[in-house]
């Protein structure tokens, strides 16, 4: 089955076969104005030079935290007056995660596309007021469900009128506090005919492995994202940081902002291999 093209912006799409890999990527959460777009406008420059279609991604609001006293970021309003600023400057697609149907229209003022957390993606009435927006909305698969299942998420936002649907792999829940990536999954995900995210750093997570806090395998990032380029998938979806360690959110498995040109130098080819006509 061929994979649909997701048109995101006039210049922007996501999938289609033989086209190469859109990358999404921002930390994990607004810490503050000048760290998020200082790294919006490093992606860019990245991206730019290696002729990578580029989409940036944060949250306003990190909902899920393992513990109460965690940071969540600025919140819905004063969050959205910060991206508005920085899509304005830098003219950049933005991807943002919503967690109640309430937000979906006001978040669909800012975002280019509407995300759906993992941990919410059967919650019907999520999925079809992100549907209703008509922005293309990225659905996270859950850590809980099988490539298959997924289809009937696909339903829900097709019934709600929308069709311009995107899927994420981020791992399956592996035992306690861990996660593991099923390669077999994302073609799998693709014959159902939408295009495939890899979430490479969220894959890399080690849920609740800390205590109070989610840990993770940062030095497993590189060896996943090449494995999902390798099996074939529509994008890839990374969060990153300047000083990852000093992140208010996912602090041990974003990935140094420092390194990432030359892993994507890498990934490029890569993808250049597996795409031959």
């Amino acid at each position: 089955m061929k994979t649909k093209k997701i048109l995101i912006t006039k210049n922007v799409s996501i999938g289609g076969d033989k086209s190469p890999f859109t990358f999404i990527a921002g930390p994990c959460v607004i810490e503050n104005e000048k760290i998020t777009f200082k790294i919006a406008e490093e992606l860019k420059k990245i991206t730019s030079e290696l002729n990578i279609t580029f989409i940036f991604k944060t949250s306003f609001d990190k909902a899920n935290r393992s513990s109460i006293d965690s940071f969540r970021g600025p919140g819905l309003e004063k969050g959205l007056q910060i991206l508005a600023a920085i899509k304005n400057k830098l003219k950049i697609p933005f991807l943002i995660d919503i967690h109640e149907p309430g937000q979906a229209n006001v978040v669909a003022e800012v975002a280019d596309i509407l995300q759906i957390p993992a941990f919410l993606c059967r919650q019907t009435d999520l999925l079809i007021a992100a549907a209703k927006t008509g922005k293309p909305v990225n659905i996270k698969k859950g850590q809980f469900l099988a490539p298959w299942d997924v289809n009937n998420i696909i339903e829900k936002i097709k019934k709600s009128g929308n069709d311009k649907i995107i899927l994420t792999e981020r791992g399956s829940s592996f035992g306690y506090n861990n996660l593991v990536v099923d390669m077999r999954g994302i073609p799998i995900m693709r014959e159902l005919g939408y295009p495939v995210i890899f979430d490479a750093t969220h894959s890399a997570q080690l849920p609740g492995g800390t205590g109070k806090s989610t840990g993770g395998m940062r030095e497993s990032i590189p060896y996943l994202a090449k494995a999902a380029v390798a099996v074939g998938i529509d994008g890839l979806f990374m969060e990153v940081h300047p000083q990852p360690e000093k992140g208010l959110s996912d602090a041990t498995n974003m990935y140094p902002l420092k390194q990432l040109k030359s892993l994507l130098k890498q990934l490029i080819e890569i993808d250049k291999i597996v795409k031959v006509p």
